[in-house]
């Protein structure tokens, strides 16, 4: 069953991720580019990366890509717009594939000759787990952190503040 889902999800992965490499419309490609980052969450669901899994639905899927949709809807691209690309640009695109297939072909006989990944803890990635370390050993460096993002964010807001003259 694990098995079988894993390919299931990793051949939609595949599809969408060449869905966004092919669209013609750019806001297509960004929503093919939202499935695909839903595929990668389930994956790592699989993996039994619970912590992953939600910060990859909640920053990339939530903010990012919907940053990138918006971004994209204003900029109103069209053809005409469009610069054509010359000849050195496509030859540079053909040999940057060529050097990824053979990456890829690299890879897969590299995974070929290992030995699959068995977990010695099963509790490994548990958001339990992070929990535990996140507010245990490491309580200071973590609120330090939290204290510098809100000044930040209240730095950004009075940044932004138009003075009354």
């Amino acid at each position: 069953m694990g098995t079988s889902v894993f390919y299931i999800v990793a051949i939609l992965s595949i599809f969408f991720s060449l869905m966004v490499i092919f669209a013609k419309n750019p806001v297509h490609s960004v929503l093919y580019l939202i499935v695909t980052f839903f595929t990668f969450t389930i994956h790592y669901i699989l993996l039994n990366a619970q912590f992953l899994a939600v910060v990859n639905f909640i920053v990339y899927m939530g903010a990012i890509m919907v940053l990138f949709l918006f971004v994209l809807m204003l900029l109103n691209l069209n053809e005409e717009n469009e610069p054509t690309k010359s000849n050195l640009v496509k030859v540079i695109g053909v040999i940057a594939g060529c050097c990824l297939v053979v990456t890829l072909i690299g890879s897969l006989k590299a995974t070929a000759l290992a030995d699959p990944l068995v977990l010695k803890n099963p509790n490994l990635g548990l958001v339990k787990n992070l929990g535990k370390e996140l507010f245990g050993p490491f309580m200071l460096p973590f609120e330090l952190a939290s204290v510098l993002l809100l000044t930040a964010m209240v730095g950004a807001v009075l940044l932004t503040k138009k003075e009354k003259v």
